[in-house]
């Protein structure tokens, strides 16, 4: 988390939404994270699409668990609710919050070892119950807080920046997020901004479990075996005085790429991903078809972006539960607790 807040003061002629809200409204502390990562392209997405879609900010809550990625909510939206729950705790915080008050925009950010590893349990439970959400994971396949170890949707066969062969089978978190029920689910690439705001902006208005797994290249563990330039090399030949980590800046990746197509896409340290853009007159709505289309192009080692499935007839939590319209947290005692003759007949009619 960082302590530096932008400055207030701005240019009066910048572009307003439909609020004469300006982009810096939906800001937030200045980025810490490695410079060039994908996840400050997320966050600058994320922005976007709030300002487009004129919310105000206080109306939002974000809710993250722990990693490189759940610190970006830090630096986007800092006048709305924020809560930085434990390590892959995220969903059930944002559940309760949901049930309390179900009258706010639930951003739920997360990270791949923050979500298909120690909060695996929690995400599953959260896509199946249908909690109205946008479930955004920052997807970089390692954790980068910890050095760069595989996470739990690094590809087989992968390695690691200490050449190390990932020899696990990778969780595909949007198979798993069709499977449990997911009513929007959406791939995308931090880099594709033209494709990752609209998804954004689509999930938020979405009523139900909406998720978006975002692939977000790691910068930082770029430097390879072999190189007189690595921190590694400079560590082993290097008679400190004291031990200092610096990482240096890279240049964001971006891409612009038309639908149906296949963009290769080299990262820093020189890996590449396919990235494959669903056909125009590809069908959203069939939950069945985009798990083949999915497991089909994972097959030719593609990663296919866009829209894959939203349901447009879909229900939440609160649907489900058949809960009052009035958020419960404005209800008052009486309606919270309707009484001894109403506990009454509740016993009663179990006995």
């Amino acid at each position: 988390m960082t302590y530096i807040a932008k400055p207030k003061f701005h240019h009066p002629g910048l572009e307003k939404n439909a609020l004469g809200f300006i982009h810096r409204d939906y800001e937030g502390k200045i980025s810490t994270l490695c410079a060039g990562c994908g996840h400050d392209s997320i966050t600058a997405s994320i922005i976007e699409a709030c300002f487009e879609l004129s919310i105000e900010p206080h109306r939002v809550a974000k809710i993250s668990g722990i990693g490189c990625s759940s610190k970006t909510p830090d630096y986007f939206l800092g006048n709305s609710h924020g809560f930085n729950s434990v390590h892959g705790r995220m969903p059930s915080v944002l559940t309760g919050a949901n049930l309390a008050n179900r009258d706010l925009i639930y951003l739920g950010v997360s990270g791949d070892g923050d979500s298909a590893s120690i909060g695996f349990g929690q995400f599953a439970h959260s896509i199946r119950r249908g909690v109205n959400m946008a479930y955004i994971v920052e997807n970089n396949g390692v954790y980068g807080l910890t050095k760069g170890q595989f996470s739990a949707t690094a590809d087989r066969g992968s390695k690691s920046k200490k050449g190390v062969v990932n020899t696990d089978n990778a969780i595909d978190l949007v198979a798993i997020a069709l499977q449990l029920g997911a009513t929007y689910v959406a791939r995308s690439f931090s880099g594709d901004k033209s494709q990752l705001v609209p998804l954004i902006a689509g999930a938020i208005q979405h009523r139900g479990a909406a998720f978006i797994d975002v692939i977000s290249p790691c910068i930082a563990f770029n430097n390879h075996a072999g190189s007189t330039k690595s921190f590694d090399y400079v560590r082993e030949h290097n008679d400190a005085v004291n031990r200092l980590d610096v990482i240096t800046g890279r240049d964001p990746i971006t891409v612009d790429y038309a639908p149906g197509t296949v963009q290769i896409v080299e990262q820093h340290d020189g890996t590449k991903l396919a990235l494959r853009k669903i056909d125009a007159d590809y069908d959203p709505h069939d939950r069945l078809g985009a798990m083949t289309f999915l497991q089909k192009h994972a097959a030719k080692g593609q990663i296919v972006t866009g829209l894959l499935y939203v349901d447009p007839d879909a229900e939440d939590l609160h649907t489900h539960l058949n809960t009052v319209e009035a958020p419960l947290n404005r209800l008052d005692a009486d309606a919270l607790c309707p009484g001894s003759a109403a506990l009454e007949k509740i016993n009663a009619s179990l006995r």
